[in-house]
C-alpha cells in the first residue's frame, strides 16, 4: 500500500477477522421465515433473499435472523493478519462490511480492535449493500475524508472501491 494515504477502510469477514458462520443454515432459517410470509425463496441465494424480503415487507424479520448468525459468528471468529496491520495505522481507519454493523462492533471487540477503528459501516447502516458505492462513501463521509484505499478479500470489494473512486488492494 502507497503511504500517502488519508484513511485506510478494511472489510471485515476475510480481511480482518474469519467469522464462523454455518451460511447454509442462515439461508435455511430465512427461507423458512420467507416462506411463513408466503414467500417461495427455495431458489435464491441470501443476498436475493434480502431482496424478497424487501419486496415482501418483512425485512426487518429476515435482518433479524441474519444479523443473529452474524453476531454470534463473530463471537467466535479468528482473528487474521491484517488486524495486526490495522493497530500500527496513524491515519483513520474504517470498516466497511456486508455482514450487519453490530456484528462488525462484536467481532472488533472480540480481538481487541474496537478502539482503533474510527468508522463502521454494515450492510443495515444504509440503505443500500456492496457493492454499490454507498456503504464506503458512507464509511469515508464518517472518517471526514475524501479519499482512501479499501482493502478487501473479494471481486465485491474490488467493484465496490471502483465504483466509489477509492484505491482498492486486496488481502
Amino acid at each position: 500500500m502507497t503511504d500517502d494515504v488519508s484513511a485506510v477502510v478494511y472489510d471485515l469477514d476475510g480481511t480482518l477477522v474469519q467469522l464462523i458462520v454455518n451460511w447454509k443454515a442462515v439461508a435455511q432459517d430465512v427461507t423458512v421465515e420467507l416462506e411463513r410470509h408466503g414467500v417461495d425463496a427455495s431458489d435464491a441465494d441470501l443476498w436475493r433473499m434480502l431482496d424478497l424480503a424487501d419486496e415482501a415487507n418483512v425485512r426487518d424479520e429476515i435482518e433479524a435472523i441474519i444479523s443473529q448468525h452474524e453476531r454470534d459468528g463473530a463471537r467466535r471468529s479468528i482473528r487474521l493478519p491484517h488486524a495486526d496491520e490495522l493497530l500500527s495505522r496513524e491515519i483513520p481507519v474504517g470498516v466497511c462490511s456486508l455482514n450487519c454493523e453490530s456484528a462488525c462492533h462484536v467481532g472488533l471487540e472480540t480481538h481487541g480492535l474496537a478502539r482503533h477503528v474510527d468508522a463502521v459501516v454494515g450492510r443495515d447502516s444504509v440503505p443500500t449493500r456492496k457493492p454499490h458505492p454507498e456503504p464506503l462513501k458512507a464509511t469515508l463521509r464518517a472518517l471526514g475524508v475524501d479519499g482512501a484505499v479499501f482493502i478487501g478479500d473479494s471481486r465485491r470489494d474490488e467493484l465496490t472501491a471502483e465504483r466509489a473512486g477509492v484505491a482498492f488492494e486486496y488481502v
